[in-house]
This record gives structure tokens, C-alpha cells and sequence, in this order.
């Protein structure tokens, strides 16, 4: 058996053109990359029926992975959407506890499998709870963000939704409410195009959902999506503002969706193949790994060790998971109404 070659230990200096260390970087590869193979092993395994159904995020790895890497974990709070998987892999989900989710095993951490895939929630790593009707944990972000400003708590919440959801009063009631009271909240807009199957052009009369922020009198950005690096350098300082009171903040990730809406979904009758094979050559994961190797921060053998590693934790996951006890029928109740 060939022994395993030595790894150059990672700096932890900042690096002047990324703002983030070499050993940040391998982290960003490394969340990016886990969350698009368990992406692909739990829609592979909804085609075997053993998963009822799979919303994924392929595509959207940067713009997840950079916004979560941005704030302080176990700080900070995050008020997620269902295709966050990466953030939630950021934020302390390991692929085992995915698959559980997947699945909806007795011990998934995040609803004991009372909740569809996709719905996240683990009060310990301060990930909010949300509920199948979309832009809802807009509002719960400003309520925790209130909590915060009222009790001089210097924690900043950074919630998230698709384009489409902004169309929802949650969403403005949310941005007028955390304005008014200048909270620190980052309201994180994954644009990918798409609400379901209908085009941004469709959903809103501005360009930019970011452009909404004006109304508000409200600070706004808008970031390559597909750009991990670029993400990141764009959260993190408004985090850092809205940590300092310097209140809320808009910002709008252009990324675009790989994948069908779902499982469930057949994007073959609203977009071209021809759109998909274009955006498809600026896939998140192919552009960071590029630009890595070509500034000389990692040699390729390393970038090859972080794929296989992730590969044997994926497939320990799902078969260990397979194996884990589903739900007792006569707990169906339990954590729903009052205990007496």
C-alpha cells in the first residue's frame, strides 16, 4: 500500500487578493465540493426511491459557502432557505447528519424527521428553523435581530431567500421593519434566475432585486454569485458594519440553478439546453479550483486529496444513514402538541 503524501500545512495569514487565508481557501474548496457530491448522491438515490424528494443547490456552492464563511460561527445566527445546504455544512452539518435529513431518519438534528428534506434548523449552531412557506425566516431574522439591538448583543443574522420569494410581503414587510429600527440583519438574495419556472423578467420590473433596497433607505450590493472569493469579500464587510450598528444590509448573489427546480421538476420545458450549457461553463466549483491552481495557492495533488476525501466521507454517509432507524410511528406526535 502507497503511503499517503505529506500535506504542506496551510497558512493562516490573509492573502492581499483574496482577503482570506490559504487554509480558508481549503475550506471554501472543501464545503463546496461536499455539498455538491451529496447533492448528487441524494438525488441518485431519490431515482432508487429510496429518498421521497431532493431540492439541491448545484450551482449556488459559492454563493452559500463564501456568505456563511463570512460570519461567526456559533455567534452569529442563520435563518436559511431550502437549497442551503452548503451554509449548513459551514455552519457545523456533517455529511452523515445530510443524509439523515435526507431521509428522514429518527435522529436527523434537524426536525427528528418530522419535516421534509431541506428544512434546516439546529438551535446549537444557531441555524433558525423555517417553514415551507417561503420568506417566512425573513421575519424571524428581524426578530432575532430586534432581540439583539434590545439587549446590546453584538450578533449579526443573515437570512436568505431565492429571487422569487421576494415577491412575498414577507419579504418587504421584513426590509421595512429592520430598516426602521436599523437591526442587524443581512438580507442574502440567491439569484439564480428561476422562481420554479418562471424567468426574473417575469417576477419583477426592476433589474436587480438589490435595486429594492433604495425604498428602504436601506445599503444594497450586488455580487457574482458563481465567484466564492468575491461573495465572501462582499458579506464580510457588511456583516462587520452591521455588527458595529451600522444596520441592515441587501445583498444579491447572481448564480444561476444547474438543476431542476427538483426532484419533482422538468426543466427541459422553460430553458434551453443551450443556456444550461453555457452557464454550465462557469460552474462554481471548476472556477475556484482554476483560479487556485493558477495563482499557485494549491498544486493540483492537494485539490485531488480534498476530492477523494470528500468522496469517502459522502459514501460513508449514505451507508451509514441507510442503516438508521426511521421514526416510531407512535412518536408521530411528539414535539407537536404540549406535554401534559
Amino acid at each position: 500500500m502507497t503511503a499517503a503524501r505529506p500535506r504542506r500545512p496551510r497558512s493562516r495569514e490573509t492573502l492581499p487578493d483574496y482577503l482570506l487565508s490559504e487554509q480558508q481557501l481549503e475550506d471554501m474548496y472543501y464545503y463546496m465540493l461536499l455539498s455538491r457530491r451529496l447533492s448528487e448522491r441524494m438525488m441518485a438515490l431519490q431515482r432508487q426511491g429510496r429518498a421521497a424528494f431532493v431540492i439541491a443547490g448545484a450551482g449556488q456552492e459559492a454563493a452559500q459557502v463564501g456568505a456563511a464563511m463570512a460570519l461567526k460561527k456559533g455567534t452569529d445566527y442563520l435563518a436559511p432557505y431550502y437549497r442551503d445546504l452548503g451554509m449548513n455544512l459551514v455552519y457545523g452539518m456533517d455529511a452523515r447528519e445530510a443524509m439523515l435529513n435526507l431521509l428522514g431518519k429518527r435522529d436527523d438534528p434537524n426536525s427528528f424527521g418530522r419535516q421534509m428534506p431541506s428544512h434546516w434548523g439546529n438551535a446549537a449552531r444557531r441555524v433558525v428553523t423555517q417553514s415551507s412557506v417561503v420568506a417566512t425566516q425573513l421575519l424571524h431574522a428581524a426578530g432575532i435581530g430586534l432581540a439583539a439591538k434590545l439587549s446590546n448583543d453584538p450578533i449579526v443574522v443573515l437570512t436568505c431567500c431565492g429571487e422569487g420569494s421576494t415577491s412575498r410581503g414577507d419579504f418587504h414587510e421584513a426590509l421595512n421593519f429592520a430598516s426602521i429600527h436599523r437591526l442587524p440583519v443581512i438580507f442574502y438574495i440567491q439569484n439564480n434566475g428561476f422562481a420554479i419556472t418562471e424567468r426574473t423578467e417575469k417576477e419583477m420590473a426592476v433589474e436587480n432585486v438589490a435595486d429594492r433596497a433604495r425604498a428602504y433607505n436601506m445599503q444594497s450590493a450586488v455580487v457574482d454569485g458563481m465567484d466564492c472569493v468575491a461573495v465572501y469579500q462582499t458579506v464580510r464587510p457588511a456583516v462587520d458594519q452591521a455588527r458595529r450598528g451600522g444596520g441592515p444590509f441587501l445583498i444579491e448573489a447572481k448564480c444561476y440553478r444547474l438543476w431542476p427546480h427538483s426532484s419533482d421538476d422538468d426543466d427541459t420545458r422553460y430553458r434551453p439546453r443551450k443556456e444550461l450549457e453555457e452557464w454550465a461553463k462557469k460552474d462554481p466549483l471548476v472556477l475556484f479550483r482554476a483560479r487556485v491552481e493558477t495563482d499557485g495557492i494549491f498544486p493540483r495533488e492537494d485539490l485531488d486529496e480534498i476530492e477523494a476525501r470528500v468522496e469517502e466521507e459522502v459514501r460513508d454517509a449514505v451507508q451509514w444513514a441507510l442503516m438508521q432507524p426511521d421514526p416510531a410511528p407512535e412518536d408521530a406526535l411528539g414535539y407537536v402538541y404540549k406535554e401534559l
